[in-house]
């Protein structure tokens, strides 16, 4: 089972780089208030990341143990 995780891990990073090293023009962002240019490679890395870690965050939350009643 681990290895299977770790087999689709790796197709999925390696799928998200090709997507990203593919999109390297700069784009216009606008976040709230502010507006700002980035290249399309950066803004796709920082979204799978932080993707990543809000993933992980709610998987940490949800399973620990159940609340005794």
């Amino acid at each position: 089972m681990k290895k299977t995780k770790l087999i689709i891990t790796v197709i999925v990073v390696i799928l998200m780089l090709i997507v990203v090293l593919q999109n390297t023009q700069a784009v216009e962002t606008n976040l709230l208030f502010y507006t700002f240019s980035l290249p399309n490679a950066l803004l796709l890395a920082l979204t799978f990341a932080s993707g990543i870690v809000v993933g992980l965050l709610m998987s940490f939350t949800y399973s620990g143990k159940k609340p005794k009643k």
